[in-house]
């Protein structure tokens, strides 16, 4: 993994980097082959009170992304590690669930067990529960947000009417607005 670490309002120290590069390099143990990936790591400080770390590994089958906040930075480096960790088992679960069902290709993942060698739990099957079905009306982005916001709802699906392609709109934790296109 090749690490791309910056900071916002906060100076990366050498100590800083090495632990956020040594935490996060842990979660190679996870696969059979060397992990091909250029790792995001993002520090935020604010306020003299709270930090925000941001992860973002992409892979070819997968994109593995977690943030969190804490008053430490190094806790939040630890928190976030431990979500990485956890969305990485619930897909290798996946993985290897279509792989006993269906004889898929190598697997992707080792089969490391976690801390302790103790087997990595399965998750339940995710269950879909509801199903809706609307037509997309074509609109610009700001009209896809007072539609989102009219309804109540987080995100919301729509035909962009300049490229005429499905995206996204969808209200982020920090309160604003983001948008999901896809590449042309």
């Amino acid at each position: 993994m090749r690490y791309n670490v910056r900071g916002e309002n906060i100076e990366i120290t050498p100590a800083l980097r090495e632990y956020a590069e040594k935490k996060i390099g842990k979660l190679e143990r996870y696969f059979e082959e060397d992990v091909n990936a250029n790792v995001n790591v993002n520090l935020k400080y604010y306020n003299d009170q709270e930090s925000k770390i941001e992860v973002t590994i992409p892979m070819t089958d997968l994109v593995l992304r977690a943030e969190e906040n804490h008053q430490d930075m190094y806790a939040a480096i630890d928190l976030v590690v431990n979500k990485l960790e956890r969305q990485i088992r619930k897909h290798k679960t996946k993985v290897n669930r279509k792989v006993r069902e269906q004889g898929a290709p190598k697997y992707i993942f080792s089969n490391y067990q976690g801390e302790g060698n103790q087997p990595i739990e399965e998750d339940e099957d995710h269950e879909v529960v509801r199903t809706k079905r609307f037509d997309l009306k074509p609109m610009d982005a700001e009209e896809a947000i007072l539609q989102m916001d009219m309804l109540g709802h987080n995100f919301f699906v729509y035909t962009d009417a300049k490229t005429n392609t499905t995206s996204v709109v969808y209200k982020r934790k920090d309160g604003k607005y983001g948008l999901i296109e896809p590449t042309v």
